[in-house]
């Protein structure tokens, strides 16, 4: 995962074959056009749902999250705790 202070990208990554298995990035041209602000915690919200359903297609129940430099509050919470919700195990 990066934050930075206009957008969140987000990517799964196998890191034995070194693929990306899914990515998800408030910059989508799909999430932009249902959602008008892409800096708060409900397009952070919606965005870990949209990341949790590309990876439950994959067929991928556990990730490691690894939020990098960024405090687990705000944006980033709410991004795992819906990642969470959408079946996802961290």
């Amino acid at each position: 995962m990066t934050r930075s202070n206009r957008y969140i990208y987000l990517q799964a990554i196998d890191d034995g074959s070194g693929r990306i298995l899914a990515a998800a990035s408030t910059l989508e041209k799909d999430f932009q056009t249902k959602n008008k602000n892409a800096k708060n915690t409900d397009a952070s919200q919606k965005l870990g749902e949209i990341f949790a359903q590309r990876l439950k297609k994959k067929k991928v129940d556990s990730i490691v999250f690894d939020r990098g430099v960024s405090l687990y509050h705000g944006r980033v919470k709410t991004l795992a705790e819906a990642m969470r919700k959408g079946g996802l195990n961290f």
